[in-house]
C-alpha cells in the first residue's frame, strides 16, 4: 500500500483505468447472457441503437465497455501521457457513454481526425489523447453515418458512410481540438464539462449540414429502453465502489479524506492535490453517493443509466464530492416538484418526473455545475440545478441527439446565464468572509 501511495500521480490513474477495464471484462463473463456477449457485440456495432442492452444484452454491453476501457487506458500508456485529472474525466465520461453510444467501431472516426491534426500540428499524441476521448461525444452520429445516411432506416455498412464518418471525424477533429482552451472562457471554469462547449457546437453543426439544410429525416430510434437490471448495476458498482473506499482505507486517507469533504474552496485536482489515496476513497464514496441517489428516486437502471453512474463519476478528480453536488441534487428535486404543480395549474401535461429517463441523465451532467457551490455557495449551486433542469430536455433539438454530451451542454447555458448574474450582484464566499471580518 504504500508504494501505491507514493506512486506518481500519472502512474496512478493507469493502474485505476486498467483496474475497471479489468472488471468490465470480468463482468462480462459473468453475465447470464455470456454465451451471446460476442454476437451480442457485433449487433451492437452494426446498428445506430443507443440501448446497448436491449440491442446486444448485458455481456455484449459490459464487453464492450471493458475493451473501450482497455484501449483507453493503452492508448495513455502508449503514447507516454501524463495522465491527470482531465484524463480521469476524459476516461470516466468516455466509458460511461460505452453502454449507450459509444463502441470499439464509432469512436474510431472522431480520434482518428485529431491524429491528423497533431501530425499536421507536429505534436506529440500523448498530448491530445484527452482530446481524442472527448471527441467521441458525437460516436453515436458516426454510427448514423455508416449504417444510415442518408435514410432513416438502417441499411447496413457502405462506402459512403464510411468515407462521411472519416471527413467528419476530421471535421471534429478540427474544431473540437482548436475550441477546448477557449471553453473555460465562456463559463469562467464553473462547468467541469468544458468539452461539452465544442463537442455539442460541431454536433450543432453537423445537425444542421447534414440533416436540416437537405431535409433528410433523422435516424429512426431502435432498442428498448425498458430492458434494464437495478440488481446488474447495484451488484457491480457496489463492488467496484466497495474496493476502492477499502483500498483507500488500507492507503490510510480517510483523515485526509474528511479535510477533502469538510473543505469549502475548489479542489480542482483531487489527486495532484491530495494524493492518490484521497481521490481513490472520493471515488468510491462519490461513487456510492451517486448509486444511492439514483436508488432513492426509482431509477430503472436501463442501458442508459447504466452508464450515467461513470459519467457523473467522471468529474470526482476534478473537485465533485457529496458535499459539493448535494445542493444541485436539491434542486432538481424541487424543481422537479414545483414543475408537476406549476404543469397541473397550467393544465400541461406533466412528463418531467425527477426518475424520468431524461431528469435522470440531466441531473448527472448538472454536478458539472458544483464549482459554483465551492466559490459563491450551496444556494447558488441548488439555483443552477434548478435551471439545468428546466433547460437539459430542450438543447436535444439544437444537435438532433447527434451529441451525448447533452447534459454538459445545457451547463454551459446555465453558466451564461447565472455566472454573470452572480458576478455582477453577489459576493464569493471568500469576499463575505473579508467582509465578515472587517466588520
Amino acid at each position: 500500500m504504500k508504494k501505491l501511495k507514493t506512486m506518481n500521480e500519472s502512474s496512478f490513474l493507469k493502474l485505476f483505468f486498467a483496474v475497471i477495464s479489468l472488471s468490465l471484462l470480468i463482468a462480462a463473463v459473468c453475465m447470464p447472457d455470456r454465451d451471446t456477449m460476442f454476437t451480442g457485440l457485433w449487433k451492437i456495432l452494426k446498428s445506430p441503437a443507443k440501448f446497448y442492452t436491449s440491442e446486444g444484452g448485458y455481456a455484449a454491453t459490459f464487453l464492450n465497455m471493458g475493451l473501450v476501457a482497455a484501449i483507453m487506458t493503452l492508448l495513455f500508456c502508449v503514447t507516454g501521457a501524463t495522465v491527470n485529472n482531465v484524463s480521469t474525466l476524459a476516461f470516466l465520461l468516455t466509458l460511461g457513454f460505452c453502454s449507450w453510444g459509444i463502441n470499439v467501431l464509432n469512436m474510431w472516426p472522431t480520434m482518428l481526425g485529431v491524429a491528423v491534426v497533431t501530425l499536421l500540428k507536429k505534436q506529440k499524441l500523448g498530448a491530445n489523447v484527452n482530446a481524442m476521448l472527448f471527441t467521441t461525444g458525437v460516436a453515436p452520429f458516426i454510427s448514423n453515418l455508416l449504417v444510415c445516411y442518408p435514410n432513416a432506416e438502417t441499411v447496413g455498412f457502405n462506402w459512403l458512410g464510411l468515407g462521411l464518418a472519416l471527413v467528419m471525424g476530421l471535421i471534429v477533429g478540427v474544431v473540437v481540438t482548436a475550441g477546448l482552451p477557449h471553453s473555460p472562457n465562456v463559463h469562467k471554469g464553473m462547468n467541469l464539462y468544458s468539452a461539452a462547449l465544442p463537442v455539442g457546437m460541431v454536433a450543432f453543426l453537423l445537425n444542421a449540414i447534414l440533416y436540416k439544410v437537405p431535409g433528410v429525416p433523422g435516424p429512426i430510434a431502435t432498442g428498448d429502453a425498458a430492458v434494464a437490471s437495478a440488481a446488474t448495476a447495484n451488484i457491480f458498482y457496489g463492488a467496484l465502489f466497495g474496493l476502492f473506499i477499502l483500498v483507500a482505507l488500507l492507503m490510510g486517507a480517510a483523515k485526509d479524506y474528511w479535510k477533502l469533504l469538510t473543505n469549502r474552496n475548489q479542489v480542482a485536482n483531487v489527486s495532484g492535490t491530495c494524493g492518490n489515496g484521497v481521490f481513490l476513497m472520493n471515488a468510491g464514496v462519490y461513487g456510492l453517493f451517486i448509486l444511492a441517489y439514483y436508488n432513492a428516486i426509482g431509477a430503472t437502471f436501463n442501458s442508459v443509466q447504466l452508464g450515467l453512474i461513470f459519467c457523473m463519476l467522471c468529474t470526482c478528480n476534478s473537485g465533485s464530492r457529496p458535499t459539493n453536488v448535494w445542493p444541485i441534487m436539491a434542486g432538481y428535486v424541487v424543481a422537479s416538484f414545483g414543475a408537476k404543480y406549476y404543469a397541473q395549474w397550467m393544465g400541461g401535461d406533466f412528463s418531467l418526473q425527477i426518475n424520468a429517463a431524461a431528469i435522470c441523465i440531466g441531473l448527472c451532467y448538472a454536478n458539472g455545475l458544483s464549482p459554483i457551490a465551492d466559490k459563491y455557495g450551496w444556494q447558488y449551486a441548488f439555483v443552477g440545478g434548478m435551471i439545468h433542469y428546466a433547460f437539459v430536455t430542450l438543447v436535444p433539438s439544437l444537435h438532433g441527439g447527434a451529441c451525448l454530451y447533452n447534459g454538459g451542454f445545457t451547463a454551459i447555458f446555465v453558466c451564461i446565464i447565472l455566472v454573470p448574474v452572480l458576478e455582477k450582484f453577489c459576493n464569493t464566499k471568500e469576499e463575505r468572509k473579508l467582509i465578515n471580518a472587517a466588520k
